[in-house]
């Protein structure tokens, strides 16, 4: 899951993860984000960057992202009164997509939690912190019988993403296990001699993983995998690039409290067995939105032309009047064209239809377009 965050202008204190080392002696920009002092470029550039994902493997930093584990069944039990997930038919070493929701249906966070045998892992975005873990904390208590010390937050361990078409391949030189996980799936093992918790997912499309590893070992991990021929550092920018090439929201642009499941087309993370009991919250709401629609609904916008829409610009009918906004644009390095995300009153959001956006007083041309824009490429099945 991306973070949402824009890049700050005048940060008080940054943090650095155990990778700034890295980011350094990589000559990389580095931008504050989140709160943290991240790698935005390296010197080859975001396209660069982004091609290479796409061709072969990419690492990021991600250790920004919040990692939290939840012990006990009382603990459970409360976490799934504030997610959207069915959390008891999470299997063993299944990892699954999930919304924090409020009263109102809007949503907190995304996040990602995966079940091992005595707790559950959680991934949460790095902007919204300090808002989920007192969150899951409450309702990790509030379920009753769970033990004081149910939460515990994994500030002592580093997230690497390792992504793209040859990530499998890079991975099995340093943690042959690998290659049994499929899409979705997650186990901790030895990874380049370190323990660490391997998920076969990403934000980019592309297949891959996320590691989880100890502060202490982060740096020579990433050191190792930056050592095979295949794999190159790549930063913020490129992440974002990919995302939305992947047709992926990012928390705090794409969706946010005001947004709901339905608008932003995350029904599928709403469990069935959640739908069928009503027992999540702002079920009401979103339920009757299933049922009867919503007044606005996430699209993909392709640009014509080599301008790009970004944020905030207003997406217009063939009257020229105001139906939505765009949530994410930017230039597509795989498709050599601008693309966007944004939401539209529901009458304008059928595929192909043809629409205006307002880019600094200028009106470009833009289709609505299906999601993703780039195929996703993750491995759900053995290729043999």
């Amino acid at each position: 899951m991306l973070d949402t965050d824009v890049i700050e202008t005048s940060p008080p204190v940054l943090r650095r993860t155990s990778l700034y080392d890295v980011h350094t002696r990589l000559s990389a920009k580095m931008v504050a984000f989140a709160g943290y002092d991240m790698p935005v470029q390296y010197p080859d550039g975001i396209i660069a960057e982004h091609l290479h994902t796409r061709a072969q493997a990419g690492m990021f930093d991600v250790s920004h992202m919040g990692q939290l584990k939840l012990f006990g069944r009382a603990a459970e039990a409360g976490l799934e009164r504030i997610v959207s997930a069915d959390l008891t038919s999470l299997r063993l070493g299944q990892t699954r997509y999930s919304l924090l929701l409020n009263p109102d249906g809007g949503i907190i966070d995304d996040v990602m939690i995966t079940r091992y045998d005595d707790h559950l892992y959680m991934v949460i975005n790095a902007s919204r912190k300090d808002v989920d873990i007192p969150l899951i904390m409450e309702a990790a208590q509030s379920a009753g019988g769970a033990h004081e010390d149910a939460v515990q937050i994994m500030s002592d361990h580093a997230l690497i993403a390792l992504q793209g078409p040859q990530a499998g391949a890079v991975l099995q030189n340093f943690a042959p296990q690998s290659d049994r996980l499929m899409f979705m799936q997650s186990a901790v093992m030895q990874v380049a001699g370190v323990p660490a918790i391997v998920t076969r997912c990403g934000y980019t499309g592309e297949d891959g993983f996320e590691l989880s590893v100890a502060n202490k070992h982060a740096l020579a991990l990433a050191e190792a995998l930056l050592g095979h021929a295949a794999v190159a550092p790549v930063g913020l920018g490129a992440r974002d690039s990919l995302r939305l090439e992947a047709g992926l929201c990012l928390y705090g642009n794409d969706i946010d409290e005001t947004t709901t499941p339905i608008e932003a087309d995350l029904g599928f993370a709403i469990g069935k067995r959640r739908r069928l009991a009503r027992d999540f919250l702002g079920a009401d709401r979103i339920l009757r939105q299933l049922e009867d629609g919503v007044d606005r609904l996430r699209v993909g916008l392709m640009i014509f032309g080599r301008r790009p829409a970004r944020q905030g610009a207003n997406i217009l009918n063939g009257s020229g009047e105001i139906i939505g906004r765009v949530t994410s644009g930017g230039y597509s390095p795989t498709l050599e064209r601008p693309i966007a995300m944004g939401y539209v009153a529901r009458e304008y959001g059928q595929d192909g239809l043809k629409l205006g956006i307002d880019v600094r007083g200028k009106i470009i041309d833009a289709q609505v377009t299906p999601t993703p824009f780039v195929p996703q490429r993750y491995r759900r099945r053995n290729v043999q």
